[in-house]
């Protein structure tokens, strides 16, 4: 074979060089990309308890005070057959639906609230109540 039809190729120095750049960067980047689904999950919480919010008020507004513990947040969406009367309670509903948080459970509801007149929240990833940790709340918002 003469030296022009000599095949040409990567020395195994530089096949290795390169796999160990392709792990640094996986190394790095990876870490990053994997925490992005709950920082959007905690995202779509806080804008899904901001509408809730912005509900209750209209709610209060229409009929002078928020849905009571027993009624919920079901009187959102559903006329409250029971506890005090919603005198002017808007045809159609304050929300179009009832949403379920990131993690796929109900909004937790309190009035009277710890931290406002009223309480949205949810218990986050781990579903639980371990104090206040892990909560999303509007309170925070």
């Amino acid at each position: 074979m003469t030296s022009s039809h000599r095949a040409r190729g990567f020395t195994l120095i530089e096949v290795m060089v390169v796999m160990v750049i392709i792990g640094i960067l996986a190394a790095v980047i990876v870490p990053k990309i994997m925490n992005r689904p709950n920082e959007a999950r905690v995202v779509a919480a806080k804008n899904d308890i901001r509408s809730i919010i912005s509900a209750l008020k209209l709610y209060r507004l229409d009929n002078g005070q928020y849905p009571t513990q027993q009624q919920g947040l079901k009187a959102l969406v559903q006329k409250p057959t029971s506890g005090p009367a919603a005198t002017d309670w808007r045809r159609g509903g304050y929300l179009p639906r009832l949403p379920v948080d990131p993690w796929g459970r109900p909004y937790q509801y309190l009035n009277p609230g710890l931290h406002g007149r009223v309480d949205v929240f949810s218990y986050g990833p781990n579903g639980q109540a371990h104090g206040m940790k892990g909560v999303i709340g509007s309170w925070q918002l």
